[in-house]
């Protein structure tokens, strides 16, 4: 009788001894190799989620890792990092008779010198105001823009564009696109943590890291640097190791039926993935919040003895722990909602008042999370961003003109400043008019600004992109040109 191939198939000779122990030996081992080797190349090219359609990187990247540092409110940057003599020789002043600028408030006072004495700093002799003593003295390894302009004034819309490029709500922002286009490089913490200020959050809440339109598992994870780490991370009583773990099994075998039941639901297959990285996260957490570890020194460092600078300076320890463990993007605040008493940088009534509060409490960690990332080699590979939606007004906020002592909102020219991989330390770009309120040399739009952090990860940002709605998506939109001006 003929034998089909089938038959042949299905009737295969019985492994031997010598060939089961064989491939225990080789075929587990090459199979475990096979598989952290694709784990270790899907996270360097387009990380463990592997979705985007053009992944990263798309030229060798400068930096793998960022911490960002939002300071909620309008830093005023001729107060901190933009030095305009011109206000000490017309302080006091009117504008000129034909500048009737728009603002946001419409009250428009009297030229204000800044309230802080500015001086050169370093090598580079940057000029760094007494606002920030402690970054004034790692000023060599800052890299200043010092012309960057918004399209709104109003705080809310203002901050989307700064965090998503677009003032709109419902976009993803750009730790949600790192997250989406580049992944992980483990698979016990998310890709993207949130670290707000302590005394709030800021408004909107979590709309401020949402993952928009990308698959939800982009969604940037809040962590707290005071307390619990993570809320209801951990069971409020403990369990038996047989017991947690049959529960597990039977919680994922449900799960897997209630998702094949439910194809192409995100928002359930991202929960569920969720659950399953919080099984790994109540091991990993822990161990990355006990920033008790740290040396005495190193936390004297960062300001944690100090009440007014504890709050922040465990945030940025614990930033920099979380990019040591593999977090590819680590989000800070400074400062929270609106309204009053002011917990933010939103200066409308005193700016020495404000600043003062502000600034105290995070010059020294950001100058030690500096120092530390280049202690460690880590600053060689990570990029650190400090950025605000807008500036302040040269000129004071006064209904009938006089001569006030709380500055409005700005978008026509403010600063913000970066350190790290790829960049020119010691470097200021751009410059604003001669009073410091309008962007007037190398123009900087938040679009210029994003496609030049993605660059610096290794990423076009005209080739990642999502398609939604009908339309390839991206971070910069149909905008922004890399600032090769601030690049090493």
């Amino acid at each position: 009788m003929t034998t089909s191939a089938t038959d042949r198939e299905c009737h295969l000779p019985t492994p031997s001894r010598r060939d089961f122990l064989h491939w225990v030996s080789c075929g587990l081992g090459g199979a475990a190799f096979l598989h952290l080797a694709g784990r270790d190349q899907r996270a360097r090219a387009a990380g463990i989620s592997g979705e985007a359609d053009d992944p990263p990187p798309h030229f060798p990247a400068k930096a793998k890792r960022a911490i960002h540092v939002y300071m909620c409110g309008g830093l005023s940057q001729v107060d901190s990092f933009d030095y305009k003599p011109a206000l000490e020789k017309f302080h006091g002043k009117s504008l000129a008779a034909d500048e009737r600028p728009d603002v946001f408030f419409g009250q428009v006072g009297l030229l204000r010198q800044a309230d802080w004495q500015f001086k050169q700093r370093g090598a580079s002799g940057l000029w760094v105001s007494d606002l920030f003593p402690h970054l004034a003295g790692v000023t060599d390894e800052l890299t200043f823009v010092r012309s960057m302009f918004a399209e709104t004034s109003n705080h809310t819309p203002a901050t989307f564009q700064a965090n998503t490029g677009f003032r709109l709500n419902g976009f993803p922002t750009l730790g949600a696109w790192l997250s989406y286009g580049m992944g992980n490089e483990t698979e016990d913490l998310p890709a993207y943590v949130v670290i707000p200020d302590p005394r709030g959050q800021p408004a909107g809440g979590s709309i401020n890291w949402s993952n928009g339109f990308l698959p939800a598992r982009h969604q940037g994870v809040q962590m707290k640097s005071k307390g619990a780490a993570i809320a209801d991370l951990t069971p409020a009583q403990p369990i038996a190791d047989a017991t947690d773990a049959a529960s597990r099994k039977l919680l994922t075998e449900i799960n897997r039926q209630h998702l094949e039941n439910r194809s192409g639901n995100d928002d359930l297959a991202a929960r569920i993935r969720a659950y399953e990285l919080a099984a790994r996260m109540q091991l990993a957490v822990p161990e990355v919040a006990a920033l008790g570890s740290e040396t005495q020194a190193t936390q004297a460092e960062y300001g944690l003895e100090q009440p007014e600078t504890a709050d922040f300076g465990r945030s940025c320890l614990l930033a920099r722990r979380l990019l040591e463990r593999g977090v590819r993007f680590v989000q800070l605040f400074s400062g929270g909602a609106f309204g009053s008493p002011r917990i933010n940088w939103d200066a409308h009534e005193n700016v020495v008042q404000n600043h003062a509060q502000e600034a105290k409490r995070i010059d020294q960690p950001l100058a030690a999370l500096v120092r530390d990332l280049r202690q460690r080699g880590m600053l060689d590979d990570t990029l650190l961003i400090c950025t605000s939606e807008f500036g302040r007004t040269p000129f004071t906020q006064s209904a009938d003109g006089i001569l006030g002592v709380g500055r409005d909102h700005n978008q026509t020219g403010f600063t913000v400043w970066l350190a790290g991989a790829g960049l020119k330390p010691g470097f200021a770009y751009g410059a604003t008019d001669e009073l410091g309120f309008k962007a007037a040399e190398n123009r900087t739009s938040w679009y210029d600004f994003h496609a030049t952090i993605l660059h610096l990860l290794g990423i076009d940002h005209q080739r990642l992109t999502f398609y939604h709605n009908g339309i390839k998506r991206r971070l910069t939109n149909v905008h922004g040109e890399v600032v090769h001006g601030i690049l090493a």
